[in-house]
């Protein structure tokens, strides 16, 4: 599983510097974000990505990760990626985040156990790209 997520990274990563990004794919490491580098218009950037296999009218975000992306001096980026749609959030541009309790899985990967994680829930309407019905081959 593991595996399959840092691939779909990858091509993530590949996909956006063939449009002109500079990024480098860092989601095998413990940082709090995917990909590092530069926008297409050469802004400093850190992406983190988030592939859900089914659609969620809000998106969520840890509050951990959150504020550890924001200390980063650049673009903050939050990108998810649904069966509905790519969700591009810039961070820095979003107001009046309310914090929510929610219970979720200790870690996607290797833990079926629970534990409660405080997260944002972020609006679709919140995002500042959104490209929908768009079939991600993974």
């Amino acid at each position: 599983m593991i595996d399959d997520i840092l691939t779909y990274e990858k091509k993530v990563v590949e996909k956006l510097n063939n449009k002109g990004w500079q990024l480098t794919h860092t989601g095998d490491s413990y940082l709090p974000y995917d990909a590092i580098g530069k926008t297409s218009n050469g802004f400093d950037c850190i992406i983190e990505m988030k592939f859900r296999d089914s659609y969620y009218e809000q998106k969520m975000l840890e509050t951990y990760k959150y504020e550890k992306m924001m200390s980063f001096d650049g673009i903050k980026i939050y990108l998810v990626i649904d069966p509905k749609g790519i969700y591009f959030f810039i961070l820095e541009r979003l107001t009046d985040l309310v914090t929510s309790e929610i219970e979720c899985p200790t870690t996607t990967y290797w833990d079926s156990s629970k534990k409660t994680k405080s997260v944002y829930l972020l609006s679709e309407k919140q995002a500042d790209i959104i490209i929908k019905n768009v079939h991600i081959q993974r």
